[in-house]
């Protein structure tokens, strides 16, 4: 809940706090708040020990998922984005630090020097219209000209500027096989032009909390520091015995969250609709010694995804604090917000033990590699194999404006 505090400011504040709210189309209150946040983010940041075994950046960030996780692995964080302000007032809540804004104004030189990078990139079109124009005049492309005007290329020119000793990325695991895997190979084909070596795999987050929750994550190692002899492998270590949906609920839970008899007539007709059009949607009821469906960002809407039965009564939604142990949340995370924002926030944040786990074998991986010999590489990107590679080859006959869209 939000508090009220009176303040003097001096004339000359003023006046440039006001012009900076009108130019910047917020309200005084948020740039005064935003400051206060910036400042003590500043503060924390000097008082916090660095003697971390590795550091890391947590960019596209959310509410800290990731950070948890690498800081558990043993990491500290010396950076992290995120534009949503919902989103940083639930990260500064917990971590002490507002996250910096739009990730696309920053300047990549400006970020602290880091050892990983990790990011949850969002999903978003590769334009390959001015690739096509490139190669129809036979210039030469880069990741420049394939991932401009994404959030992706953010992530290139930071790898580019800052070059850390490796990266994790994460994404919803369609990502592969989009538009016939082309998008992929563009993500691919960028991040091996940055010399990275680049591994992946999908994982499924039931592994470490009752949820069916399947990702694409990609971790890069950088070539230039440690040659090409790596063979990076997702060993995750599954928590035994597995988790069940029992485990993460509540025992006493607010009447708010039980679903209205109109929601829940209209939940049941609309599947019925779809089943008997063959369709598969609808509904969902969470077996709790079972699994539930995925967690998403529209849980907000009505919770039909994840739903639990109560004997006698119609069923209830998930509260925030539930959304937050399906994720792998501890019970010591702050939920700061609106039960609305914390669903959007929850639902798009990440499996926390399961990058955990991937995080520390992302860390050994690195000991692993600063200890052993360093095997160079072989500079087999000529150009003309670079003329020859897939994207070169589905933009080749392209002559018109086309998107690849992501779902």
């Amino acid at each position: 809940m939000a508090k009220q505090i009176h303040i003097r400011l001096d004339d000359s504040v003023f006046e440039a706090l006001t012009e900076y709210a009108s130019g910047s189309n917020t309200q005084v209150q948020d740039a005064v708040n935003s400051a206060i946040m910036q400042f003590l983010t500043s503060k924390h940041r000097e008082e916090v020990s660095e003697d971390s075994g590795f550091t890391f950046i947590d960019l596209f960030a959310g509410i800290g998922g990731m950070r948890i996780a690498f800081e558990e692995a043993g990491g500290h964080c010396v950076y992290s984005n995120e534009w949503n302000k919902y989103s940083q007032q639930t990260y500064f809540a917990n971590f002490g630090e507002q996250p910096d804004g739009d990730i696309t104004k920053v300047e990549a030189g400006t970020i602290p020097d880091h050892d990983i990078l990790v990011a949850g990139f969002p999903c978003q079109p590769f334009s390959i219209a001015g690739v096509s124009k490139k190669q129809s005049l036979g210039r030469a492309t880069g990741f420049e000209d394939k991932t401009q005007g994404t959030l992706f290329f953010d992530v290139c020119r930071i790898l580019k500027a800052k070059r850390p000793k490796a990266f994790l990325l994460e994404n919803v695991k369609n990502l592969k096989s989009h538009d016939k895997g082309r998008t992929f190979r563009v993500i691919m084909e960028a991040l091996d032009e940055l010399n990275y070596e680049v591994f992946h795999a999908i994982i499924d987050g039931q592994n470490f909390v009752p949820q069916h929750r399947e990702r694409i994550l990609i971790v890069g190692f950088d070539r230039e520091r440690y040659g090409t002899d790596m063979d990076f492998r997702f060993d995750i270590t599954p928590r035994n015995p597995k988790p069940l949906m029992k485990d993460i609920l509540e025992d006493n839970v607010s009447d708010t969250y039980t679903l209205s008899d109109k929601l829940w007539s209209y939940l049941q007709n609309y599947a019925a609709r779809h089943r008997a059009a063959g369709n598969g949607f609808g509904y969902g009821i969470a077996d709790p010694e079972g699994v539930s469906r995925t967690l998403s960002a529209r849980y907000y809407k009505d919770g039909s995804e994840i739903l639990i039965a109560q004997e006698g009564r119609n069923p209830r939604r998930l509260t925030p604090r539930e959304c937050a142990r399906l994720q792998g949340f501890p019970e010591s995370f702050k939920i700061p917000v609106s039960d609305t924002q914390a669903y959007k926030q929850f639902g798009n944040s990440v499996v926390v033990p399961l990058m955990a786990n991937v995080a520390k074998l992302i860390a050994a991986e690195i000991v692993r590699l600063e200890t052993a010999p360093v095997i160079p590489q072989e500079d087999d990107q000529t150009e003309e194999k670079k003329k020859e590679s897939p994207v070169a080859q589905m933009v080749a006959g392209s002559r018109r404006k086309e998107q690849m869209t992501l779902w």
